[in-house]
């Protein structure tokens, strides 16, 4: 009888009977279960995004620093060929010099005041 009675009023031990609809607050936590999900879901599609993202930056830069260190080297190399050039030059400068000034003196010692040296102004 008691059975009865509460069956009649509707309580029940925390079971549902299959054919009953859910509760409007059974609906609303599963609606809000599947909205988590779904954002999970989206969050997760966007780290793995992000990760791929950062993955190919590490490799542009990787590739950009590896660019930076051949230039460098290269820069070296072309600073160093310069000096080398800029001490020939000077040393032919010097050897110039010394060849017209030996010229000069030869011209003064043989007498040749006749011919006219270019002025040094």
């Amino acid at each position: 009888m008691v059975l009865t009675m509460m069956a009649a009023i509707g309580i029940y031990s925390g079971k549902q009977e299959k054919n009953m609809p859910p509760a409007p607050a059974e609906n609303e936590l599963k609606k809000r279960n599947e909205e988590l999900e779904k954002e999970l879901r989206e969050s997760k599609e966007r780290e793995e995004q992000m990760k791929r993202d950062l993955q190919s930056a590490q490799e542009r830069l990787r590739v950009a620093e590896e660019a930076e260190e051949r230039l460098c080297s290269q820069l070296g190399e072309l600073e160093a060929e310069a000096v080398d050039q800029a001490r020939d030059y000077h040393a032919q400068i010097v050897s110039l010099m010394e060849q017209l000034s030996r010229a000069q003196s030869l011209l003064l010692r043989t007498g040749a005041s006749s011919i006219p040296l270019p002025s040094s102004s």
